[in-house]
């Protein structure tokens, strides 16, 4: 049986996940292969802003209207690996020094060099910004799928950038014609 690629989809938590870290989480898988997967929960935002999380890295903004743009944006929880670690979601795809490209036109970049391009101009236009990432290693996802932890639609990039984190779960279950609030906490095996 082929391997089914997971990258640039989303994973619904089901409403009887147990893991408190995953617990009603939209996370944007960011690369998965048979070595593993790699994601980003998208919908977790944390107790930090743009601001403080620059204060903390020593970058500052060349401006005021770009620290007015982008200051009390806020930073998410991306998952339990890494935690101390910052990673930035975004598009256009862009040159960095790091960056993992997901889509066409969105990648995933560690390197410091993009926070300091944001201080700077603004760019890129569209980010998520997280501590940590969610990580399984070679077919713990598709043994989590296989346990109903998870449900997966193809992922659009306007859930992530262009709404507000409270609105990304319900959107994506709508990818799928689904209504969160209707969803059981448990499934069958037919």
């Amino acid at each position: 049986m082929d391997s089914v690629s997971l990258t640039h989809h989303f994973l619904i938590a089901m409403p009887a996940m147990a893991d408190p870290n995953f617990a009603r989480t939209l996370t944007y898988v960011c690369e998965h292969n048979g070595e593993g997967a790699l994601g980003v929960i998208v919908n977790r935002p944390l107790d930090m802003d743009l601001a403080t999380l620059f204060e903390r890295v020593n970058i500052t903004f060349e401006s005021a209207n770009v620290a007015a743009s982008w200051s009390r944006m806020p930073v998410y929880f991306g998952g339990p690996v890494q935690t101390d670690r910052g990673f930035v979601l975004h598009r256009p795809l862009g040159d960095w020094q790091s960056t993992l490209k997901v889509a066409d036109d969105i990648g995933l970049t560690s390197s410091r060099d993009v926070l300091q391009t944001m201080a700077e101009t603004g760019e890129p236009s569209d980010v998520l910004i997280t501590l940590g990432y969610a990580g399984w290693d070679a077919g713990q996802l598709e043994w989590e799928l296989g346990q109903n932890a998870w449900l997966t639609v193809a992922a659009t990039p306007q859930v992530i950038f262009d709404l507000p984190a409270e609105e990304r779960l319900p959107a994506a279950m709508q990818l799928l014609g689904i209504d969160f609030a209707n969803l059981a906490d448990s499934a069958g095996h037919a």
